[in-house]
């Protein structure tokens, strides 16, 4: 990131020559600042938060995986603490139903005429931050319900629309060693996350700082670094950041080359993969790379602002054949090879 003392940035073309380049480096104090607050609660996991960041200002939703103990809930409160925006947790179980996350009509009595009347009251997807916690714990139709909201930023009950308020976020958290009782994510579902981050266990040094800390985190004050109005200011100028030609035809060509059969194809997906990612993994990754541009202060993003990305917008677009499974590779292995051929194209 840019420091604050470093000189103007010069405005590229499709950039304005002060407000955009204003915000241009506003964007990477943001992010420092974020990851600043997060490190009073957090031992580590900066990738982590780098990509959920990312996410947010592609105005993208994050699925975050992980066992438990990883302090995957505590890293999305802690943002959500730095961040001046409504939050809201849903808990998923497998009694949770659509209208406990969208909201329901109630009949109510109104005072002045003493008639009934129907009141939509609104559920906890009516915030700008949301946490669905376990989102594979409860049923399809329940998970679709919150699809549905991310896909189309509304809600609609008994025929009226009812919009969600910008910046609206969705980050869901799943367990990926536990299936008992569970309700994966179709593949059409999952591509509607923009991101797919994983996060692992601690290195021994860090492990051994978070076993050393004795006070509760949740007690250490987080202060807020960032408001709504200038996340949506800075969404807008992921949108209207140049990038070239050349950044956009690797991109294309990266998620065409998951896809078997195709002239395209790469040789590790015609080994491994049996589908491959569609058009939005391709929009996603211009999208993302502007995004982590931004946020490195550059006024435009270069190719290794896809390649950073790339792990956690393709996996969980993929599908692997049987000659993966049978030598242990996971979609990200796939990915990990793919990526390494990629960079003989360029």
């Amino acid at each position: 990131m840019n420091p604050t003392s470093s000189p103007p940035l010069p405005a590229p073309p499709g950039l304005a020559a002060d407000r955009d380049v204003q915000l241009l480096r506003r964007a990477g104090e943001i992010a420092d600042d974020l990851r600043g607050q997060v490190e009073r609660r957090i031992v580590g996991q900066q990738h982590i938060v780098d990509g959920i960041v990312t996410a947010m200002m592609a105005n993208g939703h994050v699925l975050l995986v992980g066992v438990p103990g990883l302090a995957k809930t505590l890293i999305i409160s802690t943002l959500a603490d730095a961040l001046h925006l409504k939050f809201q947790r849903i808990q998923f179980t497998p009694d949770l139903m659509p209208t406990d996350i969208t909201g329901t009509e109630v009949i109510q009595e109104d005072r002045v005429t003493g008639e009934r009347v129907f009141r939509f009251v609104r559920g906890p997807i009516f915030a700008n931050i949301v946490l669905a916690d376990e989102i594979n714990r409860t049923p399809p139709k329940t998970q679709a319900a919150l699809l549905e909201a991310m896909q189309e930023r509304e809600v609609t009950a008994a025929g009226t629309t009812y919009p969600l308020a910008p910046p609206f976020f969705v980050l869901a958290t799943q367990n990926p060693i536990e299936h008992e009782g569970t309700y994966p994510l179709p593949e059409a579902q999952l591509d509607r996350f923009m991101f797919d981050l994983r996060i692992g266990y601690p290195g021994r040094d860090q492990e051994e700082r978070i076993a050393t800390l004795t006070r509760e985190v949740q007690d250490v004050p987080v202060e807020p670094v960032v408001h709504g109005r200038e996340i949506i200011e800075l969404q807008q100028l992921v949108r209207r950041i140049p990038v070239t030609p050349s950044i956009v035809r690797f991109a294309v060509r990266l998620a065409r080359s998951t896809r078997p059969g195709g002239a395209e194809q790469a040789g590790v997906a015609k080994r491994y993969i049996s589908w491959g990612s569609g058009p939005r993994a391709s929009q996603y990754l211009v999208l993302g790379a502007k995004a982590r541009a931004a946020f490195r202060g550059a006024p435009m993003p270069a190719m290794d602002d896809v390649l950073d990305i790339a792990p956690a917008i393709l996996a969980h677009r993929i599908v692997v054949n049987f000659d993966a499974e049978a030598e242990g590779l996971s979609t990200r292995d796939v990915v990990r090879e793919l990526l390494a051929e990629s960079r003989k194209w360029t």
